[in-house]
């Protein structure tokens, strides 16, 4: 197509029913590498939004996931609002949904349905534990599923209880996967013709990421311990967050070359040779020793300075940064994958970029996430051909929302 704009997803219509950070996130990475999503909500908006009545900092979050989306509103439980909906899937590529299994069917709007009225559709659900198996109707939020997945076990000190991860760490992560099995069923499409069920489960996302603390259950037959900072299956040393004079630092040597250039970096080559230390096995047998050792020179130096002289010996190693650090990251912002935006309704804030860099391809719009119901007329116009006097019908009859009007500029 001569208008095709350079962008890899550029003509590909996302009727996204997405919540939360699942489905906004899978969708947030299509409409940054150029789909056109057309975020649907409830009347009242998604859950994230309405974190707006909590505080503004707790509703950021939608901005984050849905920049260069457009937003309409509509009832799906009135059949004018299915309606609408099946008449923007009849032209769409891809629908997702994050509901729970069996929602969209009772809907009557289901995979079956959609996939009738529109062969090619790549229908994507993303779900707590998938849409079949004796578990499926459990209910998933991120926190439970780290405790179903075995995450939340093997997460913190071991003289202390399960932890959560700090981040929603399984909702990005299947939403990661969510994107990928999209993209994969598209492209398969373009040789097919035809559409495909995809579904993503947040728990089945989680059991490869624990890798290293399965070696406890193969080689013990026993659960695997939490071990704090150090190695998930104890097969490292040194492998740990080490204190110093204003923080902590991170500090991994998986080999011999980062174990000997450690050394000389805390001035102690007086312990190259020591049999205590002359292996890796060895290392971590004496892995008490080895973290003493360390720690002692980490206390008395700065995370900065530390920082400096490992990257001088070459140790891989990293300052333990806040999020007021994280989000004023000169390279992250240097690259664009973070940048500070006046967003109308929340104010000064940072918002990212799509870690997914497509080298050649035009950035993507420069759009900040929608009002509530801000592109429900433009949208029912250009898909539906509907007029103002049918537009306000649906309003006045609860089907869509009226528009949101502009906010008034936001400070920070």
């Amino acid at each position: 197509m001569a208008d095709r704009k350079n962008r890899p997803l550029d003509g590909v219509t996302v009727v996204d029913l997405g919540q939360v950070y699942q489905g906004p996130y899978a969708t947030f990475l299509m409409a940054q590498a150029g789909a056109n999503v057309i975020k649907i909500e409830p009347l009242a908006g998604e859950p994230i939004r309405q974190r707006v009545n909590v505080s503004k900092g707790a509703a950021v979050p939608f901005a984050m996931l849905n920049a260069n989306k457009r937003g309409i509103t509509l009832d799906l439980k009135s059949p004018r609002g299915k309606d609408i909906l099946k008449k923007l899937v009849a032209q769409a590529d891809v629908l997702l949904e994050n509901y729970a299994p069996g929602v969209m069917d009772k809907l009557g709007v289901g995979w079956e349905v959609l996939s009738a009225i529109n062969p090619r559709l790549i229908y994507a659900s993303g779900s707590g534990y998938g849409l079949s198996g004796p578990d499926r109707d459990n209910l998933a939020m991120d926190i439970t599923v780290q405790a179903a997945s075995g995450l939340m076990s093997v997460t913190g000190f071991p003289d202390g209880p399960p932890v959560k991860c700090g981040p929603a760490v399984v909702d990005f992560l299947s939403g990661i996967h969510l994107y990928a099995a999209i993209m994969t069923a598209l492209y398969e499409r373009t040789f097919t013709g035809a559409g495909r069920l995809v579904e993503v489960a947040m728990q089945e996302t989680v059991y490869p990421t624990l890798a290293s603390n399965l070696a406890f259950v193969y080689d013990k037959n026993i659960a695997p311990p939490r071990t704090g900072n150090r190695h998930g299956g104890l097969a490292a040393a040194p492998y740990n967050v080490y204190p110093t004079s204003d923080g902590f630092i991170a500090i991994i040597g998986i080999n011999e070359t980062h174990w000997a250039n450690l050394l000389g970096a805390i001035d102690r080559k007086d312990l190259i040779g020591d049999p205590r230390f002359a292996s890796k096995p060895a290392r971590v047998v004496h892995i008490d020793e080895v973290d003493r050792i360390i720690s002692e020179w980490t206390s008395r130096h700065t995370k900065a300075e530390a920082f400096r002289v490992f990257g001088k010996f070459k140790v891989p190693s990293a300052p333990v940064r806040d999020l007021i650090e994280v989000t004023n990251d000169k390279h992250m912002h240097e690259r664009g994958m973070l940048r500070w935006i006046d967003h109308p309704q929340f104010g000064r804030i940072v918002v990212p970029g799509s870690p997914l860099r497509i080298h050649g391809a035009d950035p993507a719009d420069d759009r900040p996430s929608p009002r509530l119901s801000q592109h429900t007329h433009e949208i029912l116009a250009e898909y539906l051909g509907l007029g103002a006097a049918d537009i306000a019908s649906l309003e006045a009859d609860g089907v869509v929302a009226t528009p949101e009007p502009p906010h008034q500029a936001a400070t920070a």
